[in-house]
């Protein structure tokens, strides 16, 4: 299998989510991948989750009836409990699963943050590049 080249940043989809274009950090120091999540509510039927693509000014929840709980070290050390959550996401025009930890990252320049775990196995990341799968999308 041919891995595609991706670089430092990119803009995606989340289909089950109904997020489009969304802006991406491709951070080879990372293991997991991150979403920002504005608000995050449990229920007797499941995880209830509000995404913010920054374009609207209020998103839908997504009820989410399986997901769980991980740990997950920042680069200073801190460990933090956070929600695991399954969906999809569009590179290149192809649809891969991804797992994604549910963080408020609305302080950090991109909600989105994609990992090694995703990483592994399908892309090599060239730190000079950006947007490659989104230029495959607009052409």
């Amino acid at each position: 299998m041919t891995k595609k080249i991706i670089g430092r940043t990119d803009c995606i989809d989340f289909p089950k989510l109904n997020l489009l274009n969304i802006n991406c950090k491709i951070d080879t120091g990372a293991y997991t991948s991150s979403i920002h999540c504005s608000n995050i509510t449990l229920t007797d039927q499941g995880l209830l989750c509000f995404f913010d693509d920054n374009k609207t000014e209020k998103s839908e929840p997504i009820l989410f009836k399986e997901y769980s709980l991980t740990d997950v070290k920042s680069s200073n050390g801190f460990v933090e409990n956070r929600y695991k959550i399954k969906t999809d996401v569009v590179f290149f025009g192809k649809t891969y699963k991804i797992n994604l930890t549910l963080s408020t990252r609305s302080d950090m320049r991109f909600p989105v943050l994609i990992g090694r775990q995703f990483l592994k196995r399908k892309f090599l990341v060239d730190v000079d590049l950006q947007n490659q799968s989104f230029n495959k999308k607009v052409e």
